[in-house]
């Protein structure tokens, strides 16, 4: 009974912070001076990254409750409100049938950490540990549902080119406020930092 209490509390953490991060409400005011592109560096950056092929729609729920597992198993890695947010890099064209989408699900981990604890794992889902390059990157923030990215996207796009500037990295999404595990919330008030990795001058 009281090992079914332990796993019970367990599972039950896990849910309510994967729920707690994509439902969370930070103030916008903290994210405003993304509304329009910017350009700055971020240092490179440990991850555990959770790879799914499929729609997001489908697959993305099982990677990111594989995701939160393996994180709050890690040793050092802050909890509650100091939590990094979630993120997703998308290597293959945008354009690309979702059905065959492939999706790099990942969480900021501490600089040092060398090894995932063991987890449980679904078929189809692969879980390591990597270090995403960063560098220059330009951002924005899109306000709203998913599908509705693409505007903003060119926006962010067209501000790359007119500054000089060249995409070399993936399309990469940070999920500040967003679907919680058992509830969506308003998809109109979701808040995501869309980024690319950017070099200037080729």
């Amino acid at each position: 009974m009281k090992i079914f209490f332990i796993i019970f509390t367990a599972i039950l953490l896990i849910a309510v912070s994967a729920t707690f991060f994509f439902m969370r409400r930070p103030g916008l005011s903290q994210y405003e001076y993304l509304r329009n592109p910017q350009i700055r560096f971020m240092e490179n950056q440990p991850v555990i990254v959770v790879e799914a092929n499929g729609d997001p729609n489908e697959v993305g729920g099982k990677a990111f409750s594989l995701l939160f597992k393996t994180y709050f198993k890690i040793k050092g890695a802050q909890k509650g409100p100091k939590q990094p947010a979630p993120r997703a890099r998308w290597p293959l064209e945008l354009e690309t049938k979702k059905t065959e989408w492939k999706g790099l699900y990942a969480m900021p981990v501490p600089q040092k950490t060398a090894e995932l604890p063991m987890v449980k794992t679904q078929p189809g889902l692969t879980v390591r540990l990597d270090t995403w390059e960063y560098g220059q990157v330009a951002e924005i923030l899109h306000i709203g549902t998913y599908d509705s990215e693409k505007a903003t996207i060119s926006r962010l796009a067209a501000f790359i080119n007119k500054n000089g500037y060249t995409i070399i990295g993936d399309h990469e999404e940070e999920y500040i406020k967003g679907p919680g595990k058992f509830l969506k919330g308003n998809p109109e008030k979701y808040l995501t930092i869309i980024r690319y990795r950017v070099q200037k001058g080729l």
